[in-house]
Order: C-alpha cells, then structure tokens, then sequence
C-alpha cells in the first residue's frame, strides 16, 4: 500500500491552483469537474507520478463548520495543515518571500532539519522542511 493523494482544504479552488502552481512552482494534474466543485490535484515537477495533492473545497456541508473550526484552532496556533520537503528552506524563503508570500515563522534549524512556515493564502499553514 502506498499513498497516492493527499489533500488540502482550500477556501477558493482557482485561488489555490493559482498559489500552488504560479507560485508554489506545482504542476497542474488533474482538473475534472465533481458535483459543484472540481477534482483537483497538483504534483511536484520533479515527482509528476508521484503523490498528487488534491486542493480539496471546504464547503460540503457534511464537515464545513468543523473544519473552519479546526483549520483556525491550527492556525491560532501556528500548527502547519501538512509539510513539503525541500532541497533549500532558505532560498526558497527568499524566493517566496520576493514574490509576497507571508511566514508566519523565518527559518530556523534544529539539529539537522531547517524549516520555515508560510501562509497558502488559502486558509492553512504549511511549513517546508530541509533535512
């Protein structure tokens, strides 16, 4: 067993898209309609088979309410929704950083690991990591 597609709540799909693609540097997947919304997923461009990340909507109803409860509790507390890994936390802080993407926390290195968090625009926290 192995994990194929993994998933991020997003207020606004083509906002996201737009975030993880023209500035994340992602690319774009999958993008088929589903019900009122859309299935959409994003891959790294090293790894286009690799995983997929679905920038999954946060309006079905069944889970709304919680989840914008949740999704705020994590953020209040500077808790990331999930982690990317990099070759370079600090260049790409600087590279996102010239492009208006907002940290909530600058680099910082325990024992080997480097890591920084920044706000998807999207309503999460999502901290990269070097190690």
């Amino acid at each position: 067993m192995e994990i194929t597609v993994t998933n991020v709540h997003v207020d606004d799909q083509q906002k996201a898209l737009e975030f993880y693609t023209n500035v994340l540097g992602f690319e774009k997947k999958t993008d088929v309609p589903a019900g009122g919304a859309r299935w959409l997923t994003v891959v790294g461009p090293k790894s286009p088979e690799g995983v997929e990340l679905l920038l999954e909507p946060t309006q079905n109803p069944a889970v709304a309410e919680e989840l914008e409860a949740y999704r705020d509790a994590l953020a209040t507390n500077g808790i990331p929704w999930t982690q990317f890994g990099c070759e370079d936390v600090e260049a790409e802080y600087e590279r996102l950083s010239e492009q208006g993407v907002e940290f909530t926390q600058e680099p910082m290195t325990a024992g080997d690991v480097t890591m920084a968090v920044f706000d998807d625009t999207c309503g999460n926290l999502i901290q990269i990591v070097q190690q």
